[in-house]
Order: C-alpha cells, then sequence, then structure tokens
C-alpha cells in the first residue's frame, strides 16, 4: 500500500502497444496540434493586426482561441513524448500541473464561450445599447473575470485533488492527468468532498448552458423577424459557429467527469477524452472561420502577405 506522500510519479495509459501504432499515434496527434497552433495562431495574429477586427466579438474569439492553445499544450505534447519514446512516465509535479492548467484553460473556454453568448444576444436583440453594454472596459473587465475565476477555480480542484491519500497504485486509465482518473486511486472518503465539487461544477456549467440556450432561443426568434435574407444569413453565420461549438464542448467534458461507473470503459474514456481536450482546439478555428466572412479575409490576406491595416 502506498499514499500520495510516496508517490513519485504516475503511469498514464499506453495509446498503443506496438511500435508501429505509437508511431502513428505519435503523427496523428503531431498533426491535430500543429493545425491547432496554425489555425489559432493565424486567427490571434488576424484579430491583433487587424483594427477593423477589433470589436468585443473578435476580441472575446482572440481570448477564446489563446485558451484554446494553452488545453492543447497543456494534453498532446507530453502524449506525443510518451508515444514517441515508448514511455508511460509523467512526476507527480508534472501530474498536479496538467490537471491545474487544463482546468484552468478549459473553465476559462466556457466562461468565454458563455460571454460570446451575452455579446451576440446584445448585438441582435439589443442593438440599439451594444455600445453601452459592451465597450472597451467592460470588455476588458468581462475577460479579466473568465480568466480570474478559471484560475481560482483551478486552483481550489486542483489542491483538493492532490490533498487526497493514494493506495491504489499510480496507473491512471488515460494518456493524460485527470482528475476521475486520480479519484480511481484515492482511498479515502474524503474523496467525496471532490466529487461534491465536481456536483457543484456541474452545476454552475449547467447553468450557464441554460443562459446561453435560452439566449440563443431570444436570438433566433430575432433574426427570424430580420426581413432581409442577406441580414439573416449574417446574424445565422455569426451565431452558428458559436452554438456548434459549446454543443460539442458541454456535452463532451460533463460525460467524461459525470458519467457513471457502470458507464466507464478505457475505449470510451479515451474517446471522450480527446473529443473535448483535443478535437475542440484544432476544429474551433476552422469552424469561425469557414463561417465568418470578415475573419475568413482578414485570415486569407494574412497568410498571402498582403494583410493591410485599416
Amino acid at each position: 500500500m502506498s499514499n500520495s506522500s510516496s508517490i513519485r510519479h504516475f503511469l498514464l495509459l499506453a495509446l498503443a502497444d506496438t511500435r508501429q501504432l505509437q508511431l502513428l499515434h505519435f503523427c496523428l496527434l503531431l498533426g491535430i496540434s500543429l493545425a491547432a497552433l496554425l489555425g489559432n495562431g493565424l486567427i490571434i495574429s488576424a484579430v491583433a493586426c487587424g483594427h477593423h477586427l477589433h470589436t468585443p466579438m473578435f476580441f472575446f474569439l482572440l481570448n477564446l482561441a489563446l485558451s484554446d492553445l494553452g488545453s492543447i499544450c497543456t494534453t498532446v505534447p507530453k502524449a506525443m513524448h510518451n508515444s514517441l519514446w515508448d514511455t508511460r512516465n509523467i512526476s507527480y509535479t508534472g501530474c498536479a500541473t496538467q490537471v491545474f492548467l487544463l482546468i484552468f484553460f478549459m473553465g476559462a473556454e466556457y466562461s468565454l464561450l458563455t460571454i460570446m453568448c451575452y455579446d451576440r444576444y446584445v448585438s441582435i436583440c439589443k442593438p440599439l445599447h451594444y455600445g453601452t453594454l459592451l465597450g472597451s472596459r467592460a470588455c476588458a473587465h468581462m475577460a479579466a473575470a473568465a480568466w480570474a475565476s478559471a484560475f481560482l477555480y483551478s486552483l481550489l480542484h486542483t489542491a483538493n485533488t492532490f490533498s487526497l491519500p493514494l493506495c491504489h497504485g499510480n496507473a491512471l486509465g488515460q494518456f493524460f492527468c485527470e482528475i476521475p482518473q486520480i479519484l480511481k486511486l484515492s482511498c479515502s472518503k474524503s474523496y467525496l468532498r471532490e466529487l461534491g465539487l465536481l456536483g457543484v461544477s456541474a452545476f454552475l456549467v449547467f447553468g450557464c448552458f441554460v443562459f446561453i440556450v435560452f439566449s440563443y432561443v431570444q436570438i433566433f426568434r430575432a433574426v427570424l423577424r430580420i426581413p432581409s435574407e442577406q441580414g439573416r444569413h449574417k446574424a445565422f453565420s455569426t451565431c452558428l459557429p458559436h452554438l456548434a461549438v459549446v454543443s460539442l464542448f458541454v456535452s463532451t467534458a460533463l460525460l467524461a467527469y459525470l458519467k457513471p461507473p457502470s458507464m466507464s470503459s478505457p475505449s470510451l474514456d479515451l474517446a471522450l477524452s480527446v473529443l473535448y481536450s483535443v478535437v475542440p482546439p484544432a476544429l474551433n478555428p476552422l469552424i469561425y472561420s469557414l463561417r465568418n466572412q470578415e475573419l475568413k479575409a482578414a485570415v486569407w490576406r494574412l497568410m498571402t502577405g498582403c494583410f493591410q491595416e485599416h
């Protein structure tokens, strides 16, 4: 029997047991991470360099791209390293850091997605109040609140999880350090405290989701009243990508953290973790840039070297 003080490292889930498959997984992860870095990097550069994109919607999109970059850089590099060098080890400190950063960036992402929904709601349903409700100072305060609350939230979860005594070995059933997997190693009833925290978190996430759904009901009602087809198309082009990103992120994250133990299996856990931690950072830039003509044009000008500040 061992406890957390005697654990110096954890063993992560091996993605494959043959050398060929390990190298294949390395190449797949490399491709996904490069796509995420390129896509999010282009969005950040386009918004930062284009004065005509200095609006609340693109300001929050820039913050979302930063959280996506942080999220994928937290989990994927270590998985690539382990696949390439045929190892499963991650240090105790490295595991705690991974948990903290993943929850921090995911928390910030969800807060930003909620704020972006509010931005779309005010833009479409209360356009006359847009400049008042979403001025530059208000946007900065909302973004700062999203990052600060995510930091405190992550600190609380990480400190609580790694204060638990662990006596069921050090093997995690995931390719990165994840709270549900660490709780399985706990030999104390104290883990119920962390489960309670996860329950409160789920309630907050659900509350934000209800707000998002309610906002979109109002948004779609307002959009359908727009007389011109071009106006409706423009409104939908800014709302539908956001709704798609929110749906994927929330459904997979809630399933990963709150599914009952009877539903748990290594393949399902792995699939869900990839869907909420790896896929969104790579897909988000594509979803947003494909539907938003302004962003698409700015990214294209940036890529062709003809981007000029307006």
